[in-house]
């Protein structure tokens, strides 16, 4: 049975191919692509597709890695849900949340990347997270992976357990932030460090390669998390 929202669309064309009125057909076209538009325009909804990006997660925990209410969460997501951006199951009391698809992702990611380019204010905010010249690492994804291969670095995911339970870098070595400070015997001291987290926007990969430089650690930072790894990787 079709839900209420399609049988709406499916009576507007009809009735608008009946009136062969070809900018009407065309209004609600666009209508319907802007949909999409709407759900991704606000910030916090933003966050949290990149969030959902890294692997399924509970509106509790979305809402507090959002830094906002469970009430707030849920209206955000219920929005995303209405323009078929994530999906929904049940498992027991909890509700899990996941994006749709890979496409979803990779929304996320041509849309800051786009800003990236076109906008001088996020520029310069991001600026911020690189404090110094040789915090980033070139997103030469062959390049990483052939050393990372051969032992010349160590690639290390600093995002919390579960999420590189769900998927990682290859190669990727897990240690979250809040263990590196107790674990740091667990690293070589002779190869560099590169440390990634959610994506270009999350501070996580910052702290630790502050964190493993203060403590004599060779250490860079990779911009790049799993969505806009795996971005590249199908383009």
């Amino acid at each position: 049975m079709k839900s209420r929202s399609y049988l709406t669309i499916d009576l507007k064309i009809t009735r608008f191919m009946n009136m062969d009125n070809g900018r009407k057909i065309k209004d609600v076209l666009y209508e319907q692509v802007a949909r999409i538009g709407k759900a991704v325009s606000s910030p916090k909804r933003l966050e949290l597709i990149e969030l959902l990006s890294q692997g399924e997660k509970t509106v509790d925990t979305l809402s507090r890695e959002a830094s906002i209410s469970m009430k707030l969460a849920s209206a955000h997501l219920r929005e995303l849900r209405n323009a078929q951006l994530v999906e929904t199951d049940r498992r027991g009391k909890n509700i899990f949340y996941r994006l749709a698809g890979k496409a979803v992702s990779d929304l996320w990611v041509n849309i800051h990347t786009l800003a990236e380019e076109r906008l001088v204010e996020l520029q310069m905010a991001l600026q911020k997270i690189a404090t110094e010249p040789n915090d980033l690492v070139p997103s030469d994804r062959e390049t990483l992976m052939k050393m990372a291969r051969r032992g010349e670095v160590v690639v290390l995911d600093v995002r919390p357990a579960d999420e590189y339970l769900m998927k990682h870098l290859p190669f990727a070595r897990s240690i979250p932030l809040d263990e590196l400070r107790h674990r740091l015997a667990e690293l070589p001291r002779d190869r560099l460090i590169v440390a990634y987290c959610r994506g270009p926007y999350c501070l996580m990969a910052k702290d630790a390669v502050e964190l493993l430089r203060r403590e004599g650690f060779s250490s860079a930072h990779l911009r790049d998390g799993v969505a806009e790894w795996e971005a590249a990787a199908s383009r």
